[in-house]
C-alpha cells in the first residue's frame, strides 16, 4: 500500500491507509490469495448431486459469513461515528501536561461515535434517550478517550447499580417489549425506588432527550476528573463539547413520525452533512475548581448526578473539533471502535467517583467479550498513531509480530527493554492523592441530596421546555401498568415541584401530591434553558414545494437566497424528474410528497405552480400544515399562498409571506434560525 502522505491527510488517517483495499477491478480470491474459477455453485457430486465437503470454498464462504457478526454493545449499541481533527486555542499549560492541549497549531486526530443508550442496534434513531458521545484522541503520547453523554449527570451515583438500571431499562424480560423506550413499568418501578435518579429523570424527560441531530446536541463527560500539571498541582476539571450551530431538538410528536418515516434520520443527517462539506463543529470547554475550594459547594462535586451551575463555575474554552471525513466502512470502524474512560494521558487523573471508579473496570471487561480476547487494541481504528511495545503476546486475533526470544520485565537478555520511562520523559504518574479510612460499603452523606438539582433545573427551564416536560412524563408514565408506580412517580416529583407533579397526575389519572406549596428553592441556570442557545439558519433544510408553472424567476431567487444564507433547499413535487417553471427556469425534484415528509426538515416553503392538480394542492396542504403543528417556520410566495389561506395560516408567528424575492428571503431565513415559534396559536 502507499504510505505517502496524501493532503488533508492526518497520522491517523495516514495510518489507516495500509489497511484499506479496494475491490474493485480485482480477480477474486480467497482468503488465501487463491484465484477462483467459479463463485455461483457449489461442487457437487454430480450436477443433480449433493455437495462435497472437499469444496474448501464455499466451507470458507459460509464459515466467515455465518461469524460476520460479533455481540451488540449491551448498551449504546445503535452508534454512527466520523473522523475529525482538535486544535486547542491556547496553551493548557498551566493546568495539565497533557502534550495535545499544549500547542495551537498542532491538530489532534479524533474519532467520534454517538448514540442511543437503550436500544438495539436496528432500533430508530429518534427515541426518547440519553445520546453517547464519545471522543478517542489519537494523541502523540496515546490514546485518549472522552467517553460521555449529551446529558451531564447520570441516573445513579454508584457503578454497582449500573446492571440494575440497565435491566431495567431494557425490554421486559417476560416479553421483550419495549423496544428503546422507558415508557414502561420496569424502568419506571426502578426510578420511583431509586430517588437519586431524580435529576437525570428531569433531563431524560426535556427535550434534550429528542436533539435534532448530532450536530446540535451538546456533549459532557459526565464524570469529575483531574487536571495535573508538570508542577504537580492538580484541578478537579469536568468536560463540556458545545456545538457551534447550537443546541436544538425535535418536538415529540415529530420524533415519533421521524422513527417511522426515516428510522436512520440522525446518522443519515451526519454522513450528509459531512459528505456536503458541512463540517459539525463543537468548542471543548472545561470547568475547573482548585483542590482547595472542594468542599465550598452545596454538592458534593464527585458526584455524578450533580451538575456544576455554569454561572458558579464558568466554562472556559480552550479549542474546537471538527468532523470532517466519514468512516469508509462502518462494521471495521463504528462497530469495531473501543471507548475507555481509562485511556488517559499525562495530565489527565481520575477522581473517586463511584460510578467512574466502576466504568474503569467495567469496559475492559466488556470489549474482551465483546471483541474476542485481548487484542482489540490491534484493530486498525484501535490503534494509537504512536507506538507502542509491551511484553503482552498471543490470543485471539493478535496481528503483531514480536520478534525476538525476550517478553518479560525484568531481563537480561534484551537489556531490560522495554523498559519504563521517567516521569520527565513521559511515563504516566497517577496523582498521589491521600486515602485513608475504613472499608466499607456506603456512600457519603454529601450524596445523599436527590431533589435540589433536580428543582434547579426545572427552575431553569422556559414556559414551552416546561409544558414538554410535562408532556414527557404523561406520556411515560401514561404507558405504565401499575397504578401503584404511576401513583409513587407523582409523589416523587412532588419533591421538584408540585405544580409538575399534579399536572402529571390530571393526565394519568392518580391523585395529585398533597403538598399545596412549590419549594421555596429559586436557584436557576439560564445555561440549561436550550431557549438561550445559539440560533442560526446554517445547514438547516427547507422543504420546497413546487408545481407545474412555477414563478420560474422569483422562485429561483429565493432558493439562491436561502443558499447563500447557508439554508439547504430541497425540491418537493408529486413525481421526480426535472420541473419546469415560467422564463425557462428548471429545477430537478429530488423528493415527492410519498418519499418525504415535513418531519424531515426544519423549515417548508411553498411556491406552488400554475398547474397544480387537486392531488397535489391536498398532498401541499397536509405538508404545510404538519410543519405548522410542530412550531417550524412556514414561507410562501406567489401562487403557494394560497396554501396558507385556505388553511387559516396567514399572520400566524414564524409564517412569512411576499411578494419581493429579496425581502423575502431576509425575512424567512431569520424564521428558519429562530428553529422553533413557541408562540404559534396552533389549530
Amino acid at each position: 500500500m502507499n504510505s505517502e502522505r496524501k493532503p488533508g491527510q492526518n497520522e491517523k488517517d495516514r495510518q489507516l491507509e495500509q489497511f484499506r483495499s479496494i475491490d474493485e477491478g480485482k480477480p477474486m480470491t480467497t482468503n488465501e490469495g487463491l484465484k477462483l474459477s467459479e463463485d455461483e455453485f457449489s461442487l457437487k457430486a454430480g450436477e443433480r448431486g449433493p455437495t462435497l465437503m472437499e469444496d474448501f470454498h464455499f466451507r470458507e464462504k459460509i464459515t466467515h459469513f455465518d461469524h460476520e457478526r460479533i455481540p451488540e454493545r449491551v448498551v449504546h449499541a445503535r452508534g454512527y461515528a466520523a473522523h475529525g481533527e482538535f486544535q486547542v486555542y491556547e496553551s493548557m499549560k498551566p493546568y495539565t501536561k497533557a502534550k495535545f492541549l499544549q500547542d495551537p497549531a498542532v491538530k489532534t486526530p479524533v474519532f467520534v461515535r454517538f448514540s442511543t443508550v437503550a436500544g438495539s442496534r436496528g432500533s430508530a434513531d429518534t427515541v426518547r434517550d440519553v445520546r453517547g458521545f464519545a471522543v478517542k484522541f489519537y494523541t502523540e503520547e496515546g490514546n485518549y478517550d472522552l467517553v460521555g453523554n449529551n446529558i451531564p449527570v447520570f441516573f445513579i451515583q454508584d457503578a454497582i447499580k449500573f446492571p440494575d438500571l440497565v435491566h431495567s431499562f431494557k425490554p421486559e424480560p417476560h416479553n421483550e417489549i419495549p423496544q428503546a423506550q422507558t415508557a414502561h413499568d420496569t424502568f419506571w418501578d426502578f426510578v420511583v425506588n431509586n430517588q437519586e435518579s431524580a435529576h437525570m429523570v428531569m433531563w431524560h424527560m426535556s427535550d434534550r432527550a429528542i436533539p435534532r441531530s448530532f450536530r446540535m446536541m451538546e456533549g459532557f463527560g459526565v464524570h469529575t476528573f483531574r487536571f495535573v500539571n508538570e508542577e504537580g498541582k492538580a484541578r478537579f476539571v469536568k468536560f463540556h463539547w458545545k456545538p457551534k450551530l447550537g443546541v436544538h431538538s425535535l418536538v415529540w410528536d415529530e420524533a415519533q413520525k421521524i422513527a417511522g418515516k426515516d428510522p436512520d434520520f440522525h446518522r443519515r443527517d451526519l454522513y450528509e452533512a459531512i459528505e456536503m462539506g458541512n463540517y459539525p463543529e463543537w468548542e471543548l470547554g472545561v470547568q475547573m475548581i482548585p483542590e482547595e475550594d472542594e468542599f465550598n459547594f452545596d454538592f458534593d462535586i464527585l458526584d455524578p448526578t450533580k451538575i456544576w451551575p455554569e454561572e458558579e463555575i464558568p466554562v472556559k474554552i480552550i479549542g474546537k473539533m471538527t468532523l470532517n471525513r466519514n468512516v469508509d466502512n462502518v462494521f471495521a470502524e463504528t462497530e469495531q471502535v473501543a471507548f475507555h474512560p481509562g485511556n488517559v494521558v499525562p495530565g489527565i487523573d481520575f477522581t473517586n467517583d463511584p460510578l467512574l471508579q466502576g466504568r474503569l473496570f467495567s469496559y475492559t471487561d466488556t470489549q474482551l467479550i465483546r471483541l474476542g480476547g485481548p487484542n482489540f487494541h490491534e484493530l486498525p481504528i484501535n490503534r494509537p498513531v504512536c507506538p507502542f511495545h509491551n511484553n503482552q503476546r498471543d490470543g485471539y486475533g493478535r496481528q503483531t509480530i514480536n520478534v525476538g526470544q525476550v517478553s518479560y520485565h525484568r531481563n537480561s537478555l534484551a537489556n531490560n527493554t522495554p523498559s519504563v520511562s521517567s516521569v520527565q520523559e513521559g511515563g504516566y504518574e497517577h496523582y498521589q492523592e491521600k486515602v485513608e479510612g475504613r472499608k466499607v460499603r456506603n456512600r457519603s452523606k454529601s450524596f445523599e441530596d436527590h431533589f435540589s438539582q433536580a428543582i434547579l433545573f426545572w427552575n431553569s427551564m422556559g414556559e414551552p421546555e416546561k409544558q414538554h416536560i410535562i408532556q414527557a412524563f404523561s406520556f411515560e408514565l401514561g404507558k405504565v401498568k401499575s397504578k401503584l408506580i404511576k401513583q409513587k412517580a407523582v409523589d416523587m416529583f412532588a419533591n421538584v415541584s408540585t405544580n409538575l407533579a399534579s399536572a402529571i397526575a390530571n393526565a394519568i389519572g392518580v391523585n395529585p401530591p398533597e403538598q399545596a406549596e412549590n419549594t421555596k428553592l429559586e436557584k436557576s441556570s439560564p445555561a440549561l434553558s436550550m431557549l438561550n442557545t445559539v440560533m442560526l439558519p446554517d445547514t438547516r433544510k427547507v422543504g420546497v414545494i413546487l408545481g407545474n408553472q412555477f414563478n420560474g424567476p422569483k422562485v429561483a431567487a429565493v432558493v439562491k437566497g436561502l443558499q447563500a444564507a447557508g439554508v439547504l433547499p430541497v425540491i418537493i413535487s408529486d413525481k421526480l424528474g426535472d420541473l419546469k417553471g415560467t422564463d425557462g427556469a428548471v429545477f430537478e425534484v429530488t423528493e415527492t410528497f410519498l418519499t418525504s415528509s415535513s418531519v424531515l426538515f426544519d423549515a417548508i416553503y411553498a411556491a406552488g405552480g400554475q398547474g397544480s392538480t387537486p392531488a397535489f394542492e391536498k398532498n401541499a396542504a397536509q405538508l404545510i400544515h404538519e410543519a405548522f403543528m410542530h412550531y417550524k417556520a412556514i414561507g410562501a410566495t406567489f401562487d403557494g399562498v394560497v396554501f396558507l389561506e385556505k388553511g387559516n395560516l396567514l399572520n400566524q408567528a414564524g409564517v412569512v409571506t411576499g411578494e419581493d424575492p429579496r425581502q423575502f428571503t431576509e425575512e424567512f431565513v431569520k424564521a428558519i434560525a429562530a428553529d422553533r415559534h413557541w408562540d404559534r396559536h396552533l389549530i
